[in-house]
């Protein structure tokens, strides 16, 4: 389903059941006036190589119905440059059949149909697990994230190195391991000239934390956040403020700074 709101406190239903299957971490982004769904998950039993957009929330058109990637899922996915991004993530052939893969590649489309690799075994290593998007001084900026348990590989892996590439293939670490803990699940932000890092999972539980850096280098905690820890939310910039929307601990909760 869609819904929209103009305030955070009023939602409109848009649509109830989208031509789109049903998915939670895909990649979402907006590009060329439009909001784009890229990929999505294995939960129905099968990877969702496919990607949509919409240009006002109501009509999603299918632009892709198989990308070249698309055994994948938890991956990593920007908008920069007049192109759509998609970097990292793996399979779960727990949940679907594939090959066990974990990437450390990026990807990009101008226009979603037609999509190019441009870099592998990236020094960031695999991962993924990141929400949101940091695009931020011209650069694509990795924040955190980490892996999934596989069968082959049961311990899951959390960052919380920073790293930034003004194309794609060439990146620069800005710190092996920032003041906030290793994370993953958690969401991403820029807003008011700053990075933003938000809650997430640490491998013991939710977090409710947030830092921001206007470097990637030097991290700042806002403190006393009011919202109870979570993972996966929704974090997005709207209307001169950063909002946070909701996430796994199933609150139905809206809050903005």
């Amino acid at each position: 389903e869609v819904w929209s709101s103009s305030d955070g406190a009023q939602w409109k239903l848009e649509i109830l059941q989208a031509p789109w299957e049903g998915r939670h971490t895909a990649g979402y982004v907006v590009h060329q006036g439009k909001m784009w769904i890229v990929g999505g998950d294995p939960i129905r039993g099968h990877y969702q190589p496919d990607v949509w957009n919409s240009a006002d929330g109501v009509r999603c058109d299918p632009v892709n119905t198989n990308v070249p990637w698309n055994a994948r899922v938890l991956h990593y996915t920007v908008a920069f440059d007049g192109k759509i991004w998609v970097m990292g993530g793996q399979t779960l052939p727990q949940f679907a059949a594939a090959a066990e893969t974990f990437y450390s590649d990026v990807w990009n489309s101008v226009d979603g149909v037609k999509w190019s690799k441009v870099a592998d075994k990236l020094p960031w290593g695999e991962r993924g697990m990141i929400g949101g998007a940091a695009v931020f001084q011209k650069r694509i900026w990795i924040l955190g994230g980490g892996t999934y348990d596989t069968p082959g590989r049961p311990k899951r892996k959390y960052g919380n190195d920073v790293w930034s590439s003004a194309d794609g293939i060439t990146w620069k670490q800005h710190t092996a391991a920032a003041p906030w803990a290793p994370r993953q699940y958690h969401d991403v932000a820029v807003f008011d000239d700053r990075m933003w890092v938000m809650e997430g999972y640490d491998g013991v539980g939710n977090r409710k934390d947030v830092w921001h850096s206007a470097d990637g280098t030097n991290w700042t905690e806002v403190p006393d956040t009011p919202w109870a820890p979570r993972h996966a939310a929704s974090a997005f910039v709207y209307d001169n403020a950063l909002w946070m929307v909701a996430g796994n601990n199933m609150t139905p909760d809206v809050w903005k700074l």
